[in-house]
């Protein structure tokens, strides 16, 4: 194998999320464009990992490219939301830093030592209900808000004010139980890369 796994459908999924990512940022004032783009950029999330599962199409370069264009597309929307939005941005990006430089594509599969409540949001590579959650309160929580702050949810879906924040705390709830794996993520690397600082690694250095 090599460079024609560049071309592997899940991945050519991935190229295709991210033009729809830049389409989702020219369109960012215009809600009737951006929502759809930006949630059809969501559904292909799921798409690219069964494809590349039902294919026998899964590669290094899928695993890194899928986590990218999440970041991307997440980040853009955070900071369109938010002033302090870039702070989340960066750490999802930190976290993929040290998730892929330790475990590189196998990362998910990866947390048989992790705390009982990490291991229950990493189960079968979050397709159990705590997942789901989990995920979805990092992919829909920005767009949710974005909707929230355009008035889409009284306007377009003619929402109940009830269930329009509790759809916002179920999905405050999902991204900070997936802030807690995150925190446990970068503090394992940062013991991890500290483990190594023996007086011979630094005189190397």
């Amino acid at each position: 194998m090599g460079f024609e796994i560049l071309l592997y459908w899940p991945n050519i999924i991935g190229y295709v999320r991210i033009g729809l990512v830049f389409a989702a940022w020219a369109a960012s004032e215009t809600p009737s464009v951006f929502v759809p783009l930006h949630s059809v950029f969501i559904a292909l999330d799921g798409v690219d990992g069964w494809l590349a599962r039902r294919l026998d199409q899964s590669s290094r370069f899928g695993a890194w490219l899928d986590v990218v264009v999440d970041n991307v597309g997440r980040g853009m929307l955070w900071s369109r939301l938010f002033k302090w939005g870039w702070l989340v941005s960066t750490v999802e990006w930190c976290v993929f830093v040290c998730n892929h430089n330790a475990r590189g594509d196998h990362w998910k599969d990866s947390f048989a030592a992790s705390p009982r409540f990490v291991q229950a949001v990493m189960a079968n590579g979050f397709r159990t209900p705590l997942g789901l959650w989990v995920v979805s309160g990092l992919h829909c929580l920005p767009l949710w808000l974005y909707m929230h702050h355009k008035g889409l949810m009284t306007h377009w879906l003619q929402l109940p004010v009830w269930i329009q924040g509790l759809g916002t705390f179920l999905l405050v709830t999902g991204r900070l139980l997936a802030l807690s794996v995150e925190m446990w993520c970068i503090w394992t690397h940062v013991k991890y890369l500290t483990s190594d600082e023996t007086p011979e690694n630094k005189k190397s250095q």
